[in-house]
């Protein structure tokens, strides 16, 4: 992406095709730098990874040499210096040809459960609307699509855990959904659950938090220094990181964005939020509220997606919908800008990632608003997830543990010394 600030300011961060050797890096210490030098640079010499990372040659070919063993990295072809010059070396790159990670994501009327390899890349996805919200039945219905899926579409490559993300609070240690308020669910057990159900390793977390760590792993190398991400869907919520650490709080509720006042005045027609008032940013951005003003201006859908497709074909009422959206949506991004200073904004919404007026409007309501960002082009970011956002948020969890910690126990992984 190309910076269009003006002259002297700072240029836009670069794609992760495009990391040079000086990029920020990564806050893992041993093997987990290792494994993470390999994703952002493999096919990659070992020297290379010592000189990325700060460690020795002796103890990254030590982390290589486990990571080896365990199947998550391979060696590539032997390579010399130009016209034959300098000592071989063989390479190492991620190995995607033997694991796999399943997902699982559950929104408010539908859920999807997705295969990913070990570069984040979807392999499959399900998706399917919920026959219930007893949280029990939905977790045992999702866990009785997994087999099908992976025997269709692994190829043969091993899954070695399941990811779980949804929305509103929860807690990641003790792998519990604390409050999903339009699910009506409360402190539901879902690692238990799910763990018991299909015998996988289960790691939970909101997906807000989880498409956070996606950035980090595979989208914008500077969501690495720190970052707020906006998720804007059927629920409003946020992440924040520093130096790649996740800001959980202590009752699992960071990020809890849906009650954001947005200020009176130029909204219309603003519908009581679930809390009483108006002018929250979620009961005034979220896909029911969109749906909702549509139908006000005569524009009658039966869902959000409906109402999507006719915004990307052009029709105007729905395109002046996404954009009043993303006005709104800048103004919420202007106060979190101005609340973490982070040096990015990654914006998860529809609009922002597919109909380029949305991006420059909502840019333009941070330009206004914002006091601490000087370069909205720069500093406000559409997800590098768009059209697999939901896909990719399950397995993301379970990708973010496996790089986190990639000699800790995993069952399907052969053992290391």
């Amino acid at each position: 992406m190309k910076s269009l600030s003006a002259p002297g300011r700072r240029p836009a961060p670069l794609r992760r095709s495009d990391i040079p050797a000086t990029a920020p890096a990564r806050r893992l210490a041993g093997t987990g730098s290792v494994f993470g030098a390999i994703l952002d640079h493999g096919p990659v010499a070992r020297s290379t990874v010592a000189r990325l990372t700060g460690l020795s040659p002796a103890s990254v070919t030590g982390h290589v040499g486990q990571l080896l063993a365990r199947g998550l990295v391979r060696e590539s072809a032997e390579t010399v210096g130009p016209r034959g010059l300098g000592r071989p070396h063989i390479p190492v790159e991620i190995d995607t040809g033997r694991y796999l990670v399943a997902g699982v994501h559950i929104a408010v009327a539908h859920s999807t459960v997705s295969l990913m390899d070990l570069r984040g890349r979807i392999v499959a996805e399900d998706r399917q609307p919920h026959r219930t919200t007893d949280p029990r039945r939905m977790l045992g219905e999702l866990a009785a699509r997994l087999p099908r899926l992976t025997a269709e579409h692994a190829g043969g490559r091993t899954v070695l855990a399941l990811g779980f993300a949804t929305g509103h609070r929860v807690d990641p240690e003790a792998g519990v959904i604390v409050e999903h308020p339009q699910l009506g669910w409360r402190d539901v057990p879902v690692r238990d659950i799910l763990s018991a159900a299909t015998g996988l390793p289960v790691h939970v977390d909101s997906h807000s938090r989880a498409l956070a760590r996606a950035e980090q792993l595979f989208g914008e190398e500077s969501t690495r220094t720190s970052t707020v991400l906006l998720f804007v869907g059927a629920v409003v919520d946020a992440a924040f990181a520093t130096e790649g650490a996740m800001h959980r709080g202590p009752r699992s509720g960071a990020g809890s964005v849906a009650h954001l006042p947005l200020g009176a005045g130029g909204t219309g027609g603003a519908e009581p939020c679930s809390c009483g008032r108006t002018g929250c940013l979620q009961s005034e951005v979220s896909e029911r509220a969109m749906v909702r003003r549509a139908a006000e201006k005569g524009l009658i859908v039966g869902s959000f997606p409906e109402l999507l497709e006719r915004a990307l074909a052009g029709d105007p009422r729905a395109v002046a919908l996404f954009r009043r959206r993303a006005r709104l949506v800048g103004r919420a991004a202007a106060l979190l800008l101005d609340m973490f200073d982070p040096e990015v904004l990654v914006v998860v919404e529809p609009g922002a990632g597919r109909i380029p007026e949305c991006l420059a409007d909502l840019r333009a309501e941070v330009a206004e608003r914002s006091w601490v960002c000087d370069d909205p082009e720069r500093a406000v970011v559409p997800t590098s997830f768009t059209g697999s956002v939901l896909a990719t948020a399950g397995g993301a969890v379970a990708l973010g543990a496996l790089y986190t910690d990639p000699l800790g126990p995993w069952p399907a992984l052969p053992a290391v010394s």
